[in-house]
C-alpha cells in the first residue's frame, strides 16, 4: 500500500508480490574492456517468467546510472511478474568504462552490445543465478530505456544512428530481433538541426533516425520536458520516435511531466526534477500494461490501463495512438 499516490490507484495493477534481486552478477565480456555487471530483480515463485532489459540514463548521479538504479520501475516490473536485468553501461560513473575509453562519454555502440550479450549469455546468467535457472521465458522479452537509455532501446528495436564526429559518418542499425516490444521514456529525438548548438557540437550520437524502428513500442514523454541543453524545440522533440516510427503504436504524455517522469530513476533522488507521486504510479502502471497486453495478446491490462486514464485518472496524462 503506498498511502503518496491518490488518483493513480484508478489504474488497475496487480497486487505486489515479494520479490528477489540478485547482485552483483558478472558476465566476462572481452570485446568491451571489462566485465559487464547486471542486477536481476524477478519474482521470488513462479515459471515463464517474461523479461525486461532495462536501460539506465546519462543522469548527473554517482549511482543512479548503473545496474543499482531505477528501483521504482524495477520493483514496481518484478512484483508484478517480471524478470529485469539491468547492466550497468558504459558511460555509468560509479562502475563504466572511464571517460577517456574510446566511445566515451555516451558508449552508445558498446550500450547496445550489452544487450546482445546479456541475451546470447542467458544460459550463464541463469547458472549464476540459480534461483532463476530454468524460469526465464525467452520468447518473451521488452526493453525499456530512460532518456539515453531510450535512445539505446530505440536502436534494439530497428532505430539507426549517424554519430557525425566519425571520419565517414554512416548510419548504422542494430536491430535486436529477440526483443519484441519496447518503451521509451523520455528518449532523445531527432538530431541535426533540431538539436542545441551545445548539442549538436559535444553530443555527436545524439542523431537517431526512427524511420526503420518496426517493433512495437511505446512512446513516454512529459509535456514539460524542455531539455533546453539539447534542444531548442521543448517537449514535442521527445514525441519524435512516436511520429517517425512506423512500430510506435502509442504516445503517453503525462502532464506536469518533466525528464524525471514522476520520479522513474530513484526515490528521493536529485535526478528527479519533476518528483510526484501519482506521476510516477501512473508511469509505473500504464508502462507495465503496455507490456503485458503487448507480449500476451489476450491480457487486457493496456485497453483497462487507458480507459482508467481517460476517465478517472485524466489529470495525470493522455495517452495518443496511431
Amino acid at each position: 500500500m503506498n498511502m503518496l499516490i491518490s488518483t493513480a490507484h484508478a489504474i488497475p495493477a496487480p497486487e505486489a508480490a515479494p520479490t528477489m534481486s540478485i547482485s552483483p552478477l558478472r558476465l566476462p565480456a572481452p570485446n568491451r574492456g571489462a566485465p559487464l555487471e547486471l542486477r536481476i530483480t524477478a519474482p521470488m515463485t513462479g515459471d515463464n517468467l517474461p523479461i525486461i532489459l532495462l536501460s539506465h540514463g546519462h543522469g548527473p548521479s554517482l549511482y543512479i546510472p548503473s545496474k543499482d538504479g531505477y528501483a521504482p520501475l524495477v520493483n514496481f516490473y518484478a512484483e508484478r511478474g517480471f524478470a529485469v536485468i539491468q547492466p550497468t553501461h558504459g558511460n555509468s560513473k560509479v562502475a563504466g568504462l572511464g571517460a577517456h575509453a574510446p566511445g566515451a562519454p555516451f558508449f552508445w555502440r558498446s550500450r547496445v552490445e550489452d544487450f546482445t550479450l546479456i541475451l546470447d549469455e542467458l544460459d550463464v546468467i541463469e547458472a549464476m543465478a540459480p534461483a532463476l535457472a530454468g524460469r526465464l521465458d525467452r520468447t518473451k522479452v521488452a526493453a525499456v530505456g530512460h532518456s539515453l537509455g531510450g535512445q539505446t532501446v530505440g536502436l534494439l528495436l530497428g532505430a539507426g544512428l549517424t554519430d557525425t564526429a566519425e571520419e565517414t559518418p554512416v548510419t548504422i542499425r542494430m536491430l535486436e530481433p529477440r526483443v519484441k516490444v519496447g518503451v521509451l521514456l523520455a528518449a532523445p529525438g531527432n538530431g541535426g538541426d533540431s538539436l542545441s548548438d551545445y548539442a549538436r557540437t559535444h553530443y555527436t550520437s545524439l542523431n537517431p533516425d526512427y524511420s526503420t524502428l518496426t517493433t512495437r513500442t511505446l512512446v513516454v514523454i512529459g509535456d514539460e520536458d524542455g531539455s533546453p541543453h539539447l534542444t531548442h524545440r521543448g517537449p514535442s522533440w521527445h514525441a519524435d520516435a512516436f511520429h517517425g516510427a512506423a512500430g510506435a503504436e502509442a504516445l503517453l504524455t503525462l502532464h506536469g511531466g518533466k525528464h524525471g517522469l514522476g520520479g522513474i530513476a530513484g526515490y528521493d533522488a536529485k535526478e528527479t526534477d519533476d518528483e510526484d507521486p501519482d506521476r510516477l504510479a501512473a508511469t509505473q502502471r500504464l508502462t507495465w500494461a503496455y507490456l503485458r497486453s503487448a507480449l500476451y495478446d489476450a491480457d487486457p491490462a493496456w485497453t483497462e490501463a487507458r480507459a482508467a486514464l481517460a476517465s478517472s485518472a485524466a489529470t495525470l496524462g493522455h495517452v495518443d495512438l496511431k
